[in-house]
């Protein structure tokens, strides 16, 4: 047994509780990591709540969290890239996160020049980011329109649009414009979206596909400016289905692809994350109150 956050049932923040789960032996082409720091998302947010139930199901003692930094404590048969004592980034479709121990199928090793809490920050929404744009199939001179783009999924897939020669139109609050500008995007107000007209933000600029990262309550102004929901994918908003848009899920033979690159990135200088909060593996539901309140609007990064 492992000393992990374990939710209770959906419901809100404080159905994640201390506890214990069993963490068995990595199986064949998986290893098992002693975590030093686990990633918090805004999917996290909606799993626990039980939004999204139909694809991510978590009963009472599930473990939480998509991705983890830590060191390998054991590498299961088939396993040559790493070894014990390795420094690693874990992605993890399964959750398990919240945890002392976590076994992974995805991993990518952590560059000495890659800070712990940067490399708990970066799996989840470094593979999330990565996957919509090629789902998106998004290119050079075309147009995105980037709904929470100030957020961690957000800003990483606003700087690798960008590098492709992508327009970015991000979808932010007004006190997050400058760092848009930074990135080399656009930003417009979430709140012109629903405007009349409803591209008065955007000017004369076509929206040739949408990348929903923020699960907010703007998606269907979005397929509007997109002229359908052909080519608008969201990682969180669960009335995706009832508007005909794509939620996006893992693509497992896509996701070393994904890991490397963007580990090369940002140990390279060339991607920068969302700043940081650290806080203790005991303070996961304050944290998740805080998150959902709006008060937090930092990237988090529990400390196990």
């Amino acid at each position: 047994m492992t000393r992990a956050v374990v939710i209770s049932g959906y419901g809100p923040p404080e159905v994640l509780q201390i506890g214990e789960t069993e963490v068995g032996p990595p199986g064949p082409g998986q290893i098992r990591v002693a975590v030093r720091f686990a990633g918090v998302g805004p999917t996290d947010l909606a799993i626990r709540a039980g939004h999204l139930a139909a694809v991510f199901p978590a009963g009472p003692g599930a473990v939480l969290g998509f991705e983890a930094a830590g060191v390998v404590e054991s590498a299961g048969p088939d396993v040559t890239d790493v070894t014990t004592g390795d420094e690693v980034a874990v992605f993890l479709p399964g959750l398990g996160g919240y945890a002392e121990l976590a076994v992974a199928d995805f991993w990518v090793r952590k560059p000495a020049s890659v800070t712990w809490t940067d490399a708990a920050a970066l799996p989840a929404s470094g593979e999330a980011a990565a996957r919509v744009l090629d789902q998106l199939a998004v290119g050079a001179g075309e147009t995105l329109l980037l709904l929470g783009a100030a957020g961690s999924v957000g800003r990483i897939a606003t700087q690798l649009a960008v590098a492709r020669g992508v327009t970015v139109i991000a979808a932010v609050r007004p006190g997050d414009f400058a760092a848009a500008r930074e990135l080399g995007a656009t930003p417009v107000d979430y709140a012109t979206l629903g405007a009349t007209p409803a591209d008065a933000a955007l000017g004369d600029r076509k929206v040739d596909a949408v990348f929903d990262a923020s699960g907010r309550s703007d998606l269907p102004a979005a397929i509007a400016l997109a002229g359908g929901p052909q080519r608008v994918i969201t990682l969180a908003d669960h009335r995706a289905h009832d508007l005909g848009v794509t939620l996006s899920n893992v693509v497992p033979e896509g996701v070393p692809a994904a890991l490397n690159l963007v580990m090369s990135e940002l140990a390279a200088g060339r991607l920068t994350l969302q700043p940081q909060t650290v806080a203790p593996l005991a303070d996961a539901a304050a944290v998740h109150a805080r998150l959902e309140s709006g008060d937090l609007r930092t990237k988090v990064v529990l400390k196990i």
